[in-house]
């Protein structure tokens, strides 16, 4: 085994005020360790395996760069208590063998469902894999989630980081274009995950990248019909029998898909038939502004978690199709025990004109960064 350990340290001032007798007191220091540690676990394709663990003293984030993967967020409850909140494997070893729908991944090069598995680009048409009835989802039979990053840690006086390149050649998984992505995956001193990608193509392709984390933030000890949503959406893409959109752009207001105030996910579960996996809108164009697209709070351990986007939507899915999945420390994963805030541009946008383009030309830049921000109230 290989291990690496890198230790920085922040210090943040904290002036004391003796307001009566308006003196200053000495400055008072706070010392927030920050500690990343590097192992390597495994080797898949010739290439190292590591299992990566970013600590910023208040909460832990662990991943890996096979798959570009989340494998665990470790957050304290309102009472301090430490507890993993996303679902997954007891291992980084047993993603390389185990099957799994998509647990913390990154899914690409195109997130979601890309309808007959097929598609035309000026003129020509690319074939897919069949990875979903008779759709394509996720990328194919080995996207970006099953591939071994190139990998390096940084960090800095406010943040912890892995570095993770890959490159996508031209007709892998049917896809034109030799495609190079950089990929940051890091923890800040404030308690926000944060996640960017970058592309660039030498050949007309098609693009759409996101984490597939799903989150319990209850600490997994049961489904999530009790947590509360709120959605600055006004907008969802409705989706036919088969998860795919049928090119309406609908307003939320009067359905089961208005969170715009913040709403108990179960009493709108038995609203929508049994779960979510739709596009909600947040942009009609993709623009480099970040916007706060969702808040989720568990009442019972004050978790909160707060999500921006640069994108112009999120796929929210409340794992419809989990069941008696056999999870880590024991757990039997079933309906609804975690949910997914994927961070995207709107699904099947290569076969909808009036979607924003998933097209990515050579010389242009695809940039997307989420932000996933933790914190307690009581």
């Amino acid at each position: 085994m290989k291990y690496a350990s890198i230790l920085g340290t922040a210090a943040i001032l904290s002036l004391a005020f003796a307001c009566a007798q308006k003196q200053t007191q000495e400055p008072i220091k706070e010392e927030i360790n920050l500690m990343i540690k590097a192992e390597q676990v495994a080797e898949h394709n010739g290439k190292p395996v590591y299992h990566y663990v970013l600590d910023n003293g208040t909460m832990q984030v662990e991943m890996s760069n096979y798959g570009g993967l989340i494998s665990k967020i470790i957050a304290p409850d309102k009472n301090g208590n430490m507890e993993n909140i996303t679902l997954t494997l007891d291992t980084v070893e047993e993603y390389l063998t185990k099957p799994n729908p998509f647990f913390g991944a990154t899914a690409g090069r195109v997130a979601n469902r890309i309808a007959n598995a097929e598609f035309t680009l000026d003129g020509t048409k690319y074939t897919l894999a069949k990875t979903n009835g008779d759709n394509h989802l996720h990328g194919g039979v080995e996207g970006f989630n099953k591939k071994v990053w190139d990998a390096e840690t940084y960090s800095n006086d406010s943040t912890l980081g892995v570095k993770m390149t890959y490159l996508s050649v031209d007709g892998e998984e049917g896809y034109p274009g030799n495609l190079q992505t950089t990929l940051w995956m890091e923890l800040t001193t404030d308690n926000t995950l944060r996640i960017r990608f970058e592309s660039t193509t030498d050949k007309k392709t098609i693009l759409n990248l996101t984490n597939h984390t799903y989150f319990n933030l209850g600490g997994i000890k049961r489904d999530i019909l009790d947590h509360e949503f709120q959605f600055w959406a006004d907008y969802y893409t409705p989706v036919d029998e088969e998860l795919i959109p049928t090119g309406e752009v609908k307003d939320v207001t009067g359905t089961p898909f208005d969170f715009r105030t913040p709403k108990i996910l179960g009493d709108q579960i038995a609203a929508n038939a049994g779960g979510f996996d739709h596009n909600m809108v947040m942009k009609m164009e993709r623009t480099p502004e970040m916007k706060h697209f969702v808040r989720v709070k568990h009442p019972e351990s004050g978790r909160v978690m707060d999500m921006y986007s640069n994108n112009a939507g999120v796929q929210f899915y409340t794992a419809n199709f989990l069941a008696n999945y056999a999870g880590a420390d024991g757990k039997t994963y079933d309906k609804h025990w975690g949910f997914c805030l994927e961070s995207q541009n709107w699904p099947d946008a290569i076969n909808h004109e009036n979607f924003p383009s998933p097209i990515l030309n050579p010389g242009e830049k695809y940039e997307h960064t989420i932000e996933y921000k933790f914190s307690v109230e009581k």
